[in-house]
């Protein structure tokens, strides 16, 4: 784990590596769809990405990514309708989705209505038809947890070891509750990875996530390690406090 900090940009503040994320955004597309036809990106939840998506919606980023030839996947959901405000599929939509002519069929959700498990299943199913029977996506993003998780990969939770599954339905103790998420197979598969820490509060899980000897299973985070492709990691100057 002694190279974890070489692909550590720190920015200025919260908007400056929100701006730099929606360019990686931005040449991610750009470069996929110029050299495939088609960009595949997987996009998280909660408070990391929300500048990055207000960014990619607004004047400078929104006419540039082509939308027509993007198809848009979830890293995870919660087990709630899309109308909760609880889905990450809601705030995605609100932030990003509803401000740019993304076509509606090339928005895939995991069904966090349905049972978990069917709702895993069809979202595996679809990334299959989609993407290919072995997922590559050219984008991944991610935000870090407090508990150093990512996606719904949550500390000393049986998903951290699937080898087989592309997305399954996680029992996550501490919540008492199913999270659906894609898993590390397909997320280190990926031809890019950025993963977002943003905040004092993100300051001890980055720290601990970049110095602490890797145990996935307390630090579910320290699994990301793309096979043939680029992780980066981008943090503000608030969440690198501790580094």
């Amino acid at each position: 784990m002694d190279t974890r900090g070489e692909n550590l940009l720190i920015c200025a503040d919260q908007v400056a590596a929100s701006h730099e994320a929606a360019e990686r955004f931005l040449c991610a597309a750009m470069r996929s769809v110029a050299e495939r036809g088609s960009f595949f990106v997987a996009v998280c939840g909660g408070r990391s990405p929300v500048g990055m998506y207000e960014a990619l919606a607004g004047r400078e980023f929104a006419d540039l990514v082509p939308w027509e030839f993007t198809e848009l996947f979830f890293t995870d959901e919660r087990c709630v309708p899309p109308e909760s405000e609880d889905s990450n599929y809601r705030l995605v939509n609100h932030y990003l989705l509803s401000a740019v002519p993304i076509p509606e069929p090339n928005t895939h959700r995991f069904r966090g209505e349905d049972p978990p498990q069917q709702a895993a299943e069809r979202y595996e199913r679809e990334m299959h038809e989609v993407i290919g029977s072995i997922p590559r996506f050219d984008l991944i993003v991610l935000g870090l947890g407090q508990n150093t998780h990512i996606a719904s990969l949550f500390p000393n939770t049986a998903a951290l070891d699937e080898v087989g599954r592309h997305a399954v339905a996680n029992y996550v103790g501490e919540l008492d509750a199913h999270r659906l998420t894609l898993t590390f197979p397909v997320i280190n598969h990926a031809r890019q990875v950025l993963i977002l820490a943003f905040g004092t509060d993100k300051a001890e899980a980055l720290a601990v996530a970049l110095t602490a000897p890797r145990d996935v299973s307390r630090r579910p985070v320290q699994g990301v390690h793309p096979t043939s492709g680029h992780l980066l990691w981008i943090a503000d100057n608030a969440a690198a406090s501790r580094l």
